[in-house]
């Protein structure tokens, strides 16, 4: 992962776009629907980088309500500017800067219908396998905050992130479905490309692809 060099006045400048960039987002744990105004399905991206997946989303989806994480303040500002000058920040959209081991703050249980984690860094050495975003540690988080049969949507260039979370999920009980090795091959319908996917798409590199639903215990 590229570092990213930290930019004095970021979160002065992020502080500009609210309330589509929320400012205190522990404070709307439970109450994310009355944020939005309405009772839509809430979908969540965690790490979601330049913002093209979730503000793509948001405009085809109008009746559900997404929120895009990152941890990056200056990520998230660059997203946000982007979103803006191209065509707009859409309703159904926020942003929040948090690190995703802090989704619990976010969500009270059952409040999200669906995570989409897309081209996690895959975080190679052993010694930092717990800060993958499919690490047992992160998928105990997902499952507490997602609905009943609520489900994580995952997407990697990487064989061996995919291989460890396949072990992963099957090991916390999770129930996989439309495991995909080489996702272009059968492309999902509505699917939308991340800045990576279309990359090493382009670069001739298979797109691995799962979907995993909450476990039932």
């Amino acid at each position: 992962m590229a570092r990213v060099r930290k930019q004095p006045g970021t979160r002065e400048a992020l502080m500009q776009y609210a309330p589509v960039v929320v400012l205190e987002p522990e404070q709307n744990k439970g109450n994310w629907k009355a944020v939005f105004g309405n009772d839509h399905p809430i979908q969540i991206e965690v790490g979601m980088g330049k913002g093209k997946f979730v503000s793509t989303m948001a405009r085809q989806n109008p009746d559900i309500n997404f929120i895009g994480i990152e941890v990056i303040e200056e990520v998230l500002l660059d997203a946000v500017k982007r979103m803006n000058r191209a065509e707009g920040i859409p309703d159904n959209l926020r942003l929040v800067w948090i690190n995703a081991s802090l989704l619990e703050d976010l969500f009270d249980a059952g409040e999200v219908d669906r995570i989409y984690l897309n081209f996690s860094d895959p975080w190679p050495k052993t010694r930092h396998a717990k800060r993958r975003l499919t690490h047992k540690g992160f998928l105990e988080q997902y499952a507490a905050i997602l609905k009943a049969e609520g489900q994580v949507h995952f997407k990697t260039d990487n064989q061996g992130l995919f291989e460890f979370s396949l072990n992963e999920f099957s090991a916390c009980a999770w129930r996989l479905q439309h495991i995909q090795l080489d996702m272009y091959k059968k492309l999902p319908e509505g699917n939308v490309a991340t800045e990576y996917e279309t990359k090493f798409h382009n670069q001739g590199m298979p797109i691995y692809r799962l979907e995993a639903i909450k476990p039932t215990v």
